[in-house]
Order: structure tokens, then sequence, then C-alpha cells
């Protein structure tokens, strides 16, 4: 897959830089490492193994061998990034090794207490999430801009298509981050043309993401997202396989319950949400909210920038200005597409492959398979966020709708 570039533009108001976001990569760790330094060689050996660990079930066998190392070796945001995704996934992969009725209660001491001591360092949660799964986790396959992932789990080519095909979508999103910036630096001083072309921008920015997104298609079964992948980014909270959540073992003897990795966690759309002033309804609003907890708390400071910042749905509606409302429109309109798109999606990907693993396990003989190889079912009418995925979705698409400025 291929990352396009983008052409060169004028220096943006707001330096992004100080909230840990590129002007090239957007919310993506620009170039992240894919080797951690030598003491690290007993993770990143599991690490690049795991597909092969788990499906032998060898994996929780690999980590009691594992030494307790310390993280004191670790320098710098990247290095941690990437001790973050090689310990989250290997902590995905121990947990769910057998499936849900497998699913294990504790995390052993050797991997809970650097696993929670990076997770401090960085101002994440101790879970896989969307900030490691597709924000940390590419590299350049070769000169050309192919693009490939540094860490795996089961689910091959459609793991690393699904991956992906979020990454192009969050790269798709970059202008539409600048414009964000151009459109805060326009309002103070009703700068009517900048504001325009900044929204114009935007517009065509949520356009393209949508365009990435339909890409999944080609390069994701939903088959092997629904039986294989999706288990593995499922969390201990609100997920009926692990009702009382984890106990990571050194950290707190009681357990504690965090989100699986969801797209509400990615910071993109929080950010156009808060610059279009859209609001959400109570509950939707409140784990949307929620989410913001497992971005970089950077990212999360970007969002309360944006929210702090005087409303633009204000200024575009006081400027009487036609086109600016029309841009405006355009934006809250390619927003609502985007959310009835993923709706689509999660249709294909989930309520349609639930349906067709309901009818497998309904088969004579379908439970007499090993724990891994059942389908999951803990989850079938919920995101691996853990929210009532339908409901959800249909709710912020609305309210987005509802965002429009009407003539």
């Amino acid at each position: 897959m291929e990352a396009s570039d983008d052409t060169e533009e004028p220096p943006l108001p707001l330096a992004l830089s100080s909230f840990q976001v590129s002007e090239e990569f957007g919310f993506l760790l620009p170039d992240p490492l894919t080797e951690l330094p030598a003491p690290y060689g007993p993770w990143m050996d599991i690490a690049q193994e795991l597909p092969q660990l788990i499906t032998s079930h060898q994996l929780r066998w690999r980590v009691h061998q594992m030494p307790q190392l310390s993280t004191q070796h670790l320098r710098g945001r990247e290095e941690l990034h990437l001790a973050h995704l090689v310990l989250s996934f290997i902590t995905m992969g121990y947990v769910w090794q057998e499936g849900e009725e497998g699913a294990v209660q504790v995390l052993p001491r050797n991997l809970a207490v650097p696993y929670w001591e990076v997770s401090q360092a960085l101002g994440l949660p101790p879970i896989l999430s969307h900030a490691d799964f597709v924000l940390a986790n590419w590299r350049r396959k070769d000169p050309n801009g192919n693009l490939d992932t540094i860490i795996s789990l089961p689910g091959g080519e459609s793991l690393r298509g699904f991956i992906l095909v979020t990454l192009l979508v969050e790269k798709a999103a970059v202008p539409g981050i600048k414009a964000i910036t151009r459109a805060l630096g326009a309002i103070p001083q009703r700068d009517e043309e900048t504001l325009h072309r900044a929204l114009e921008q935007l517009a065509g920015a949520i356009e393209a993401m949508s365009e990435a997104l339909r890409r999944m298609h080609d390069y994701v079964d939903p088959e092997v997202f629904y039986s294989v992948i999706r288990i593995f980014l499922s969390g201990w909270k609100d997920n009926p396989a692990m009702a009382h959540g984890l106990v990571y073992e050194g950290v707190s003897p009681q357990p504690m319950a965090f989100s699986g990795g969801s797209a509400a966690q990615s910071t993109v759309l929080h950010a156009f949400d808060e610059l279009l002033g859209i609001c959400h309804r109570q509950d939707s609003a409140a784990f949307l909210h929620r989410m913001r907890e497992y971005m970089p708390p950077a990212h999360r400071a970007f969002v309360e920038q944006i929210r702090g910042a005087a409303s633009l749905k204000q200024v575009v509606l006081s400027s009487g200005d036609a086109r600016l409302r029309a841009a405006f429109n355009r934006c809250v309109s390619a927003l609502a597409a985007f959310r009835s798109y993923h709706i689509t999606i999660v249709t294909k990907y989930i309520a349609t492959a639930a349906a067709k693993a309901r009818a497998r396990r309904a088969e004579p003989g379908a439970g007499a398979g090993p724990p891994a190889e059942r389908r999951p079912s803990a989850l079938e009418a919920k995101g691996t966020g853990g929210s009532h995925i339908f409901s959800f979705l249909k709710s912020i698409r609305d309210t987005t709708r509802e965002g429009v400025i009407s003539a």
C-alpha cells in the first residue's frame, strides 16, 4: 500500500509540533522505530513470532519463561512507543490465546510491571489501543513508499490490511488537521477568505478519508476479521467474557478494566467534531469522552485546545456569507457521510459476519473444536471498545447531520 505525499504549503498559525502532531503524518507517529535496544531482545523475539506462538498455543509458556526487564534503558518517546506497542500485542495474545472461554484473569508480573511502567511514562493505558495498533505500528517496506506493519497477530493479510487501511484513513486526514489550525487562526481576525479555504480543505480531507476507508473491502476478509482478528482487539471493560477485569500482577492486587481498541480512540474525528461544533447525545458523548483517555496526552490536549477556541459555527452564522455557510455544511455533510460509510463497514464485518457465525454454531458438532477455533460471541452486539455498536454509530452519525446550518 502506498501513502501519497502532500504538496508544500504555507506555515500554520498553530504549532502542531507542540501537540506531537506531524505536518506530514498528522497523528501518526512519524517513522516509528522497528527495533528496541539490545536489552529488550526477549520482548522483540516474542513479538516477532506472535502469530505462530498464539496459533500453536505456545505464547503463554514463552511469556512465563521471559525475564522481568527493567524499563530504565528505554530512552525517548519513540523507544517508549515501540515498547508499548510490543507489550500491548504480547498482552492481547497472552489474554486471548485460548479464545473467550480460555481468557486469563491475571497478567504475570514479568509482563505486567514493565507494561505498566511504559504506559505511565507515555500517559497511555496498559492495553492495546488505536495509538499502538495503527499510529505506531507502521514502517516503510521499500523505497517506493509501500507500507507494512511492525508487529502482527493472527489474521495474516487481512490483519495487515485492516491496520494499513486504517492508517491510510489517518493519513488522508492530514490536510484536514492543518485546516483546523488555519481556521482557528482566521477566526479571531474574521478572515473569511482564509476561513473559506480552510473549510474547503477540511471537507476535501474528510471525503478522502471515506475513499481510503473503501479500500477495506479489497484487503480484509470479513470472516477472518470477525472470527480471528477481532478478539485480539477486545478489552476487559464492558466485556462479558472478562466481566471482572484483569489483575496486573505486581501492580495492583485488584483487577483493572480497560476498553479494547476502537475507532472512537482516533483523535481525528474528535478534533473535527470540536471544530464543527457537533454536539452528541449524552450517552454517546460520555463514551467518546472516555475514549480520549486512550489517546496520547498531547493529542488529547490538541482536542481540548480546539474545544476552548471561539465557535467556528457562530462565526459562520454571524457572517451571513452564503459561500462560507456552504463550505461549513460541506464539511458537516462529509463527516456524516464518513460515519454512514463506517456503519456500512461495521455491518459487513461484524453484524453479517456474526449472523454467519451464529448459524455455524447452531450446526451439529460446532462446539467440538479447540477453544481458539470457536467463533467469539461475547461482543456480537458491541464494539471492541465496549459500546453498543449500532446504536452508538447511528447516534453519532445522526447528531453529525444535525450540525448542518440551515439556509
